[in-house]
């Protein structure tokens, strides 16, 4: 895929994952619209990318700020080729026996709310211009109950579900929905489950955890027609197949 002149929004756009993301898009040509709950926490990646990032506030929680998030991008750039849903939380962390039902609600709010306010927000810009790629950052969570993790396993299961269910419908409209579970990675939320000491992820080394530009550089080249075969699905950065033919040799 020819990146230049296309238009990337990311979600979660402030720090790890969703930062890399913005470097390696901008990088390869796109111009990129970065969300995040507080502008002002994109203001510096945005100045670093140049006149091709836009900083945008928006609660991914709240479908009317991602309906307005997109109108501006594709006021800005003139169109939307890529969502990238990677915003998302882990806490609360523990038993669901002590959770508190308000916080164990918003992981559902973020994490599944979030992708579907994202989807439906996209696609009249998509379908209106041929198709386009919808891509969610899942999880191996997503597929394996972890102690102290009931909200976040729940609400990346649906996550996943709702790729698979994008694909089912819009596939014919040119939608590329595709999964990536990026494995552990080195971010805020590998220190979160560390101090938390709750389950085996909680034991890992630091230096287990692969770096944010991985899963970015492996979005990156979820959007070429290398990728097509995996259109519906969810794809390992574990799978060193994926990694050599995203250049991660």
């Amino acid at each position: 895929m020819e990146f230049k002149g296309k238009t990337v929004i990311i979600t979660g756009a402030s720090r790890g994952i969703g930062a890399e993301a913005a470097r390696v898009f901008a990088a390869a040509g796109a111009n990129v619209a970065l969300l995040a709950r507080s502008a002002n926490s994109l203001e510096t990646l945005a100045a670093e990318i140049g006149e091709n990032a836009l900083a945008l506030a928006c609660d991914v929680s709240d479908y009317a700020s991602v309906e307005a998030a997109v109108k501006q991008t594709v006021d800005r750039f003139g169109g939307l080729d890529v969502l990238i849903n990677n915003a998302g939380v882990l806490k609360p962390i523990g038993p669901l026996a002590e959770a508190d039902p308000d916080a164990w609600g918003q992981v559902i709010d973020i994490n599944i709310k979030g992708v579907f306010n994202g989807m439906r927000a996209a696609l009249p810009v998509m379908k209106a211009s041929g198709g386009g790629s919808i891509l969610t950052v899942s999880s191996g969570a997503a597929h394996n109950p972890l102690e102290g993790w009931g909200a976040y396993c729940t609400s990346k299961a649906g996550a996943a579900m709702l790729t698979r269910s994008l694909d089912l419908e819009e596939r014919s409209n040119g939608i590329r929905a595709i999964g990536l579970s990026p494995g552990t990675v080195a971010t805020q939320m590998q220190r979160d489950i560390k101090a938390s000491g709750i389950n085996p992820v909680s034991e890992l080394n630091w230096e287990d955890h692969v770096p944010a530009e991985w899963p970015a550089k492996i979005l990156l080249w979820m959007c070429t027609p290398d990728a097509d075969a995996y259109i519906g699905s969810e794809i390992s950065q574990r799978d060193e197949e994926i990694r050599k033919r995203a250049g991660l040799t």
